[in-house]
């Protein structure tokens, strides 16, 4: 279900499509493991993959430090036939040492984890609206969404080292986060 508010009108409810896929909020998973999870078929194409120096307005954007070597990868996400999300990630480049175009399209995470040893740990995200780009209309089937969901991640090892920044484009109707909210004490 969706909540979701109508000027003048209240709080309605509307069920999610169902090809909605939805990504834990509180846990980190990669877009391979949530398809799996889903049910979905996925594939990733990579439409960019070069290596970059942090200047000013990079660093104040991504939180990596001015004068960092990265590896920027822009990856759309492919599921059940349709490109529906589109990913910009900034790497630290002595993080991803051998990262390859080709690693990209299969899992960055089963290689960072499973061949360099890297133990991802936590992300700091912020999911916000944006207005659609040409951008984004050239890459993604929008369907004339003008709109779409967006998540900004800051990925850290269990050291503490933020590594990754990402920002995820989703088309909104196919966007669902899910996560299990508990009170704490006052």
């Amino acid at each position: 279900m969706c909540r979701y508010h109508l000027p003048r009108r209240g709080s309605h409810c509307q069920a999610l499509p169902p090809k909605a896929h939805c990504q834990l909020v509180g846990g980190i998973e990669s877009f391979r493991e949530t398809a799996e999870r889903n049910r979905l078929s996925a594939c990733t194409r990579v439409t960019d993959f070069r290596h970059v120096v942090a200047d000013e307005a990079l660093s104040l954007r991504t939180g990596h430090p001015e004068g960092a070597e990265l590896v920027t990868v822009e990856r759309v996400r492919v599921l059940d036939g349709q490109a529906l999300i589109l990913d910009r990630s900034y790497f630290l480049a002595s993080f991803v040492p051998e990262l390859t175009a080709e690693i990209a399209e299969g899992s960055i995470y089963d290689f960072l984890e499973g061949e360099l040893g890297v133990v991802v740990s936590t992300s700091k995200r912020t999911i916000t609206v944006e207005r659609a780009t040409h951008h984004d209309a050239e890459m993604l089937d929008i369907e004339g969404f003008d709109y779409l969901a967006v998540m900004t991640s800051q990925t850290f090892d269990s050291k503490g080292n933020m590594f990754e920044h990402t920002e995820s484009r989703h088309r909104p109707d196919t966007f669902c986060f899910h996560d299990t909210a508990v009170r704490s004490a006052v």
